[in-house]
């Protein structure tokens, strides 16, 4: 998997710049992130691996991976880039050069506290609008032409893997008037207040997995018990 060699400031900067300047009419630029479970999923499941790779910029949202960089690879990733510090960098950003943001994705009450919070913390941002991401058939093909109309320069996509790539391959080409589409996974639980992260030192330890696993262990605990060892398994033996 190709993880674009950026820190969490130069990526920000990438972002705002594409959002501003990807000329508009066709499909909008894709950025999505990689971590542990990605990484294992991607190479167990086919489909995912082709909605993975088919972004236009993958990087590396977990600790583990900038750690096996360092070890491994011929250019070491910089530093992790984890959406839930890019959404703040970004932000900081838009609000002076007038790039505007369209928050999609979550549950709808999750959602609108994660919409109020953002609105409080930066109320000086340009915000199309929201919408939770459930939403089906005819609903979901008009607020898909709602979205566009409103023409945001990026697109917060907060449904989780593969969800989120999967929006990207059926409706990226219904959203022509969007920059950038920037999958994010748990975010908006992040923004909402309702999902702590961890403390520092065990996110430099690559241990946020864990601290995730103490706060939703009924969630969580499998999915890393099986992810995380073929994860690590991959990154030891193919990275390059």
């Amino acid at each position: 998997m190709p993880i674009t060699v950026l820190g969490r400031s130069a990526a920000a900067d990438l972002m705002i710049r594409a959002a501003r300047e990807h000329p508009r009419g066709g499909r909008p630029l894709y950025l999505t992130s990689a971590n542990g479970e990605v990484l294992a999923r991607v190479a167990a499941e086919p489909e995912l691996a082709s909605l993975v790779l088919g972004a236009d910029q993958i990087v590396a949202d977990g600790q583990p991976l900038v750690l096996a960089s360092r070890l491994f690879c011929r250019e070491a990733l910089p530093e992790r880039v984890a959406t839930t510090d890019l959404f703040h960098d970004v932000a900081e950003r838009a609000v002076p050069a007038g790039i505007s943001f369209y928050l999609f994705g979550a549950t709808e009450e999750e959602n609108a506290r994660a919409l109020a919070n953002v609105r409080r913390l930066y109320p000086d941002l340009v915000i199309a609008g929201s919408c939770h991401g459930f939403l089906k058939g005819e609903a979901l093909e008009a607020k898909l032409a709602e979205i566009d109309a409103l023409k945001p320069d990026i697109l917060w996509l907060a449904m989780g893997v593969p969800h989120e790539q999967r929006f990207v391959r059926d409706h990226g080409g219904k959203l022509p008037n969007i920059g950038v589409i920037k999958t994010s996974g748990g975010l908006f639980n992040f923004l909402s207040g309702t999902n702590r992260r961890a403390p520092q030192w065990m996110q430099r330890a690559s241990l946020e997995w864990l601290y995730r696993i103490w706060l939703e262990p009924r969630r969580l605990f499998w999915r890393y018990l099986v992810t995380n060892p073929k994860a690590l398994y991959l990154m030891v033996t193919r990275s390059a």
